[in-house]
């Protein structure tokens, strides 16, 4: 197996922690950054995991959830507070299910993730990605066993990548290649002899996800919700 990671900043964010007793349940903030690791068990014709060129659309994906914006759980008490602030233009609210740097990470993983899978075909695959705070504290979402078990114990390679398929076979109840013909069609509609997927927009959710999100007015909302704001999880 190949493994690469990239470092991305995701910005200044504000958050707070409403069941804490300490200074933390006041609103704070970071300048946030990930690391992400990725898997592949067979290289591009660069010889690379995966090409960071292509990661724009991703990048910006980041800075729209955590740039500049005020990140709050959905089960915040005060949460109509920010939802008044944030129709005030008082602050640029993204609700969640659940905050701090461990939500944040494994937010970070499903839209990598989903987003490496799309673009590389499932050839690609986010297993891990550390969000920082500050220099002292990090957080880690691991979705698969760690590098540092055997081989015996680590899962084979070509188990790994079947493992993964099925998974989007049982939980999204379709076939990956239609998922993926679907995202295809949608970037290129008049080409109906297109072979692979380039750039895509970032419109295939996790299977992994309760709740699928869509975009409107600069928000990620879940259609469950009512009011401008609504919970966010993922896109």
């Amino acid at each position: 197996m190949h493994y690469s990671t990239k470092t991305i900043e995701l910005g200044s964010c504000a958050f707070r922690q409403p069941r804490a007793t300490s200074h933390c349940r006041f609103i704070h903030g970071y300048q946030l950054k990930a690391k992400f690791w990725f898997v592949a068990e067979t290289l591009d014709e660069n010889n690379w995991v995966v090409d960071f060129g292509n990661f724009k659309e991703f990048k910006t994906l980041l800075k729209q959830q955590f740039d500049h914006t005020t990140c709050i759980s959905s089960d915040d008490p005060k949460l109509s507070v920010f939802e008044q602030l944030d129709q005030a233009g008082v602050c640029d609210l993204r609700v969640m299910d659940g905050v701090g740097i461990e939500k944040f990470a494994e937010w970070c993983h499903a839209a990598a993730d989903n987003y490496v899978g799309v673009i590389t075909k499932l050839r690609c695959r986010c297993v891990k990605v550390e969000v920082f705070e500050h220099q002292d504290n990090s957080a880690v979402y691991q979705k698969f066993p760690d590098d540092q078990k055997t081989s015996d114990t680590y899962i084979s390679s070509d188990s790994y990548l079947s493992t993964l398929e099925q998974e989007h076979h049982e939980e999204t109840h379709e076939s990956v290649e239609t998922s993926e013909k679907s995202v295809t069609q949608e970037i290129k509609q008049q080409d109906d002899n297109a072979k692979q997927i380039t750039k895509p927009p970032f419109k295939t959710p996790d299977p992994k996800l309760k709740d699928v999100q869509n975009k409107t007015v600069g928000r990620w909302v879940d259609p469950k919700y009512s009011g401008k704001t609504k919970n966010t999880w993922l896109f």
